[in-house]
């Protein structure tokens, strides 16, 4: 099956060096994040942003000034109104994903969300059904697969670098969030980073994707998952109480159909370390951030010496795939968020599956509420969904 897919791969690719394509776009909800997203539109020419539109009416006025914006919609159904609209960008908080996502595929536009996908399973669920009987294209963030080093680990596992995968050890700590200026965080256009929001939300369902999709894209679905969840602190030190306390910690251990294993680690409690290793026969392959699409990707090889072995001491460096862009902004992350956009509309002009799948995305999502909902029993949960092969990027040789 894999054969035939990068077969009919390549022959897309060799369409797309001849073929352009303009889709059309729409923003629904100006928060801290969409400031990323329009960034780097600029990297993107197939996209044409039509308008934005956020229930307060006061920050999308700003948003749309400050980016030089001319189309505000004063509400949902005036932007699901706009014939001209390909795809909708959901960019609101968590706990509206379902209800935006599910108006806008009932008005026939192609979804685009932020993560998570919905906040419950059901409603993942509801959404990829009705996504699949009106024919559109459903995928949620992130799109960090895409990247050029996720890319490149992906091309070292496939040429077999480090032999056969035992074992992945993956790390998403962000230190003590709690601790931090966070009231002072603000995104460029100067929207103050919501956190009771994401206080409430917790750190696995915000952050756990980055690694998980990663993981399912190398091994293939994941069969089970023993995890283990926690709110280590309850109070976060915020001047607004908290309704929810949301896990702050979760570990989990991933079993995938392949056979390997792999243990996720997320929390705001543990100092920063968002580290892969991927633990083969011959060496183990690894980055230190998966935050930066051009973070360095390295192998490290055992050595003996007379009688004695020493693991992981010889490190070598293997090269991109391909440079990564510059990006135009600073912060804790250099990450294309316009790129999973921007693949979802190449695919729908050239009437092919994108990458980050319906399937793909229901699976994810699945898989992080697993992970979110263990809390303290530590049971074995036994997953449901699974999804066709992915395949790499063109520019991947």
């Amino acid at each position: 099956m894999l054969i035939k897919a990068l077969e009919k791969f390549a022959v897309l690719s060799s369409l797309a060096k001849t073929k352009t394509y303009e889709k059309s776009i729409a923003i629904v909800g100006c928060g801290f994040v969409a400031d990323y997203y329009l960034k780097t539109l600029p990297l993107h020419p197939g996209l044409k942003l039509l308008g934005v539109m956020d229930r307060n009416s006061d920050r999308a006025a700003h948003f749309a000034a400050y980016h030089g914006i001319t189309r505000i919609y004063n509400s949902l159904d005036e932007l699901l109104a706009d014939t001209q609209i390909d795809i909708v960008l959901n960019l609101t908080n968590p706990s509206s994903h379902y209800s935006v996502s599910k108006a806008c595929l009932e008005a026939g536009k192609h979804i685009y969300s932020e993560k998570p996908l919905a906040m419950e399973m059901w409603q993942a669920e509801e959404l990829a059904n009705l996504a699949a009987q009106k024919g559109l294209y459903l995928s949620s963030a992130p799109c960090s697969l895409l990247s050029e080093t996720a890319q490149t680990i992906w091309k070292a596992l496939r040429e077999n670098q480090i032999g056969t995968v035992r074992l992945v050890y993956a790390e998403m700590d962000d230190g003590l969030v709690h601790q931090m200026p966070y009231q002072k965080w603000v995104s460029e256009s100067g929207t103050a980073w919501p956190y009771k929001d994401e206080f409430e939300v917790g750190c696995t369902l915000e952050h756990a994707g980055y690694y998980v999709t990663w993981l399912t894209a190398f091994f293939g679905p994941a069969e089970t998952v023993t995890a283990f969840s926690s709110c280590l602190v309850p109070d976060k030190q915020t001047d607004i109480p908290l309704d929810v306390n949301a896990p702050d910690f979760s570990v989990a251990c991933i079993k995938f159909a392949s056979g390997v294993v792999a243990r996720l680690t997320c929390s705001i409690v543990a100092p920063h370390d968002h580290s892969l290793r991927i633990i083969g026969d011959r060496g183990i392959l690894g980055i230190h951030d998966s935050w930066y699409y051009g973070a360095s990707v390295y192998i490290r090889r055992s050595i003996t010496i007379g009688r004695k072995r020493l693991e992981g001491v010889w490190k070598q460096r293997y090269p991109l795939v391909k440079p990564a862009p510059r990006l135009g902004y600073r912060g804790a992350q250099q990450m294309d968020f316009c790129r999973g956009v921007d693949e979802m509309a190449e695919a729908i002009a050239q009437n092919r599956p994108c990458r980050i799948s319906t399937k793909f995305s229901l699976h994810n999502n699945e898989l992080v509420l697993a992970i979110h909902n263990s809390l303290e029993t530590g049971c074995t949960y036994k997953m449901t969904t699974s999804f066709e092969p992915i395949l790499p990027m063109s520019w991947v040789k």
